[in-house]
């Protein structure tokens, strides 16, 4: 698994060490308020690593995960998925602690695997969703250079309500 560095960051491959920080956040109601997923229990955080680190170790892959660090620490996760080869089309997102809130991280972590998105894996096209009500991730998706598409009524369930969504992409 490439490592990817910006500025103050280091995003790398998870290890078994990480269990801590990861469960910290994703196990975090504020932080799983506008996602699918969470707030994890502890075997969902240890199934979370576990499928990481046997991912990480894989040469042939369609999907990347890595952990956000800064100094060291891990705040978050930022992935790529390559949703079709033969359309060249993936979709990101992350998830950052509320420690990390506030400090652009969630924005240069993204802006990076954004790049490696389009030049690594030769995405044309990358789409990352948030809720209408998640304003600061939206700011994250439009600071990198992707644009708002379209509004996507009742896309998700989330804690058993259907959600809307919002579409951005960005084209290469």
């Amino acid at each position: 698994m490439p490592e990817l560095t910006t500025e103050r960051l280091v995003l790398r491959a998870f290890t078994a060490e990480d269990f801590e920080a990861v469960h910290a956040y994703a196990a975090d109601p504020e932080v799983c308020r506008h996602v699918s997923w969470g707030p994890n229990t502890v075997e969902q955080t240890r199934t979370f690593l576990e499928e990481m680190v046997t991912a990480g170790g894989q040469e042939d892959r369609s999907s990347f995960t890595w952990a956000v660090t800064v100094a060291g620490a891990v705040v978050g996760a930022c992935s790529v998925t390559v949703s079709s080869a033969e359309h060249r089309r993936g979709e990101m997102g992350y998830a950052l602690a509320r420690t990390a809130w506030g400090h652009g991280y969630a924005t240069e972590a993204a802006a990076v695997v954004l790049k490696f998105a389009q030049t690594r894996l030769g995405l044309a096209r990358v789409e990352a969703t948030c809720r209408p009500g998640n304003a600061a991730s939206a700011g994250v998706l439009r600071k990198i250079g992707m644009q708002q598409e379209a509004l996507m009524r009742s896309h998700l369930i989330i804690r058993g309500r259907r959600e809307d969504s919002l579409l951005f992409a960005a084209v290469s």
